[in-house]
């Protein structure tokens, strides 16, 4: 689904002004992307979605603090997704800060294809 263009303008200022944590995985993902592909600040209906791979249709969040107080808004897009056959998995920014390695095999794992 394409993106509306004031959406598109939004991400592009976010890829611009990403956050700390956001830098880490995006510098991680950029280095291990052997299988995947992701793209990063993606804007997909009337998302943004921090990290996006669509060929595992896997969207990747990192929840700063400000996620506490948006948590409607979070399950909202969350079920929208859903709807529209994008998994997400969400890591907080300390997690990606601290335990990078844990963060990326988490990844690797949600993006392979299912064995079952």
């Amino acid at each position: 689904m394409r993106a509306p263009i004031l959406t598109q303008k939004r991400a592009k200022a976010l890829r611009r002004a990403m956050s700390q944590p956001e830098k880490v995985l995006w510098s991680l993902l950029r280095r291990n992307r052997q299988q995947f592909h992701f793209r990063r600040q993606h804007p997909l209906g009337p998302y943004i979605l921090d990290f996006y791979c669509a060929e595992a249709r896997l969207c990747v969040e990192v929840d700063g603090p400000v996620h506490a107080e948006r948590i409607e808004h979070d399950t909202r897009r969350t079920q929208w997704l859903a709807a529209e056959g994008i998994r997400v998995i969400r890591f907080s920014a300390g997690a990606v800060e601290t335990q990078s390695a844990m963060v990326l095999a988490n990844i690797a794992q949600a993006a392979a294809p299912s064995t079952a």
